[in-house]
């Protein structure tokens, strides 16, 4: 099953921050509005397994041809799947990264590493679409995409079991985990965490259930390759499922481990990263690594006003499965709100 979240209005025109929940199909042409099942896709993971059979019988019934109301399906009208979401919790679940990183500082990763994942909780009030720009104050501040898989779960009891966490999982997603990485190292300093560096994440306009995947869903991880454009040109392919050292069923063990995660919980693998280099990369800081390893100096830069980056995963068959997520940098402008909040202080 596909689900999307659309732009939606409510009185007096005013959008709505949760947007509408709709049922795409399978080759994302159509949709059809859902409001009698669930009017957004936090209504249907609050009541998943009372609702996902309703919204699966739309589903079949759509590839089917069958729904009389269905409207062509238009990506760039998506908003986050969960504009809004109650948690975000983002991972390094590709340890050959964080190695890359060690290595060019002449370091060896901690084992801990390789026994507990590297997790933290970004920031969930404000998600954006697959169409949204990333709006940048200082283009010098080191932007950087990184493609990424995620996944949406429903309630998770606390100190799940390894065993028990992927029933746990409802939905899969794609995300691109926009990075400053000039702005990293005086946060990291301070021994707290990302927030002045990690501006809104956005979202593939498509989640898809796990069953959606056929037999690349195994093990707990997505076994296909993400492909991620920049500016026009291949960057990287690198396959979802291999070199994941911690899949995810491991990820939502280790975030439930002394709390409960409530439903439209979304749970990040990381930059998708593999082992051979032939493969590409799935940001840019990885591909600097790689350069400065081979010639002792980066030649990539990080991004500028106007570049574009276009993140997508296809099925054997060539299909895009999750929709692609495709962004521009553009310098932020200050709107007449923020004058007049600015001013109010001067």
């Amino acid at each position: 099953m596909k689900l999307a979240t659309l732009n939606s209005h409510g009185r007096g025109g005013k959008t709505r921050r949760d947007g509408k929940l709709v049922v795409v199909n399978k080759a994302l042409t159509q949709y059809v509005d859902v409001p009698t099942i669930a009017l957004t896709l936090q209504a249907a993971l609050d009541d998943w397994k009372l609702l996902a059979p309703s919204l699966e019988g739309v589903y079949q019934r759509l590839n089917q041809g069958d729904e009389k109301n269905s409207k062509a399906f238009m990506p760039n009208q998506c908003l986050a799947p969960l504009p809004r979401a109650y948690q975000w919790l983002d991972s390094t679940a590709y340890l050959h990264y964080l190695e890359l990183v060690h290595k060019v500082r002449g370091s060896v990763l901690p084992e801990t590493f390789w026994t507990t994942p590297y997790m933290y909780q970004g920031g969930s009030d404000r998600l954006v679409g697959a169409h949204a720009t990333i709006e940048i104050i200082e283009e010098n501040a080191g932007v950087d995409f990184e493609s990424e898989i995620a996944i949406i779960t429903d309630d998770v009891p606390m100190h799940v079991s390894l065993e028990q966490a992927p029933h746990h999982i409802r939905l899969i997603a794609l995300a691109n985990d926009v990075t400053l990485r000039n702005l990293i190292p005086n946060e990291l300093a301070k021994g707290y965490g990302f927030v002045h560096s990690k501006p809104s994440t956005s979202f593939a306009p498509v989640v898809v259930t796990p069953d959606e995947l056929g037999d690349a869903w195994r093990d707990n991880k997505v076994n296909l390759s993400l492909v991620t454009t920049y500016n026009d040109k291949l960057f990287g392919r690198p396959n979802a499922g291999a070199d994941m050292s911690f899949d995810f069923s491991q990820l939502i063990e280790h975030a439930a481990k002394t709390r409960q995660l409530t439903a439209g919980t979304i749970i990040g693998s990381g930059t998708v990263s593999n082992q051979d280099s032939s493969v590409g990369s799935s940001c840019i800081v990885e591909r600097r690594m790689l350069e400065i390893l081979a010639r002792g100096y980066a030649i990539t830069e990080f991004m500028k006003f106007g570049d574009h980056v276009r993140i997508e995963m296809f099925s054997d068959e060539g299909e895009s499965i999750f929709g692609a997520i495709n962004q521009y940098v553009i310098e932020h402008a200050v709107s007449e709100e923020e004058v007049r909040y600015t001013s109010a202080f001067e």
